[in-house]
């Protein structure tokens, strides 16, 4: 997988298209990110205790890896993403401006 934790990123598909946002957490398995306060979803919270309400709290759920592009923090610009290796170091490179990641 070409995205890390705390790659800024690019949302291209969906319901919050052209955001963009901080990735949490990456699923690798399941190929899914979870974004810092993207693709919210309201979810119902019973109470706990007794004489305590209800509520409706806003929870970020996964996204799909095919629907996000990573920022490149040199040019700022949604981009895809190349590997090269110098010195037997495996490194990310911007495919638009070349610089690396």
């Amino acid at each position: 997988m070409k995205l890390k934790k705390d790659d800024n990123i690019k949302i291209i598909a969906g319901k919050d298209k052209d955001k963009t946002g901080k990735i949490l957490k990456v699923l690798v398995k399941k190929e899914r990110v979870l974004i810092d306060g993207l693709n919210l979803y309201k979810k119902h919270v019973r109470p706990k205790k007794q004489g305590e309400k209800g509520e409706t709290v806003l929870v970020p759920r996964p996204i799909n890896v095919s629907n996000v592009m990573l920022v490149c923090p040199a040019c700022g610009r949604a981009t895809r993403t190349g590997f090269t290796v110098t010195k037997g170091k495996k490194t990310r490179i911007c495919k638009k401006c070349g610089a690396n990641i």
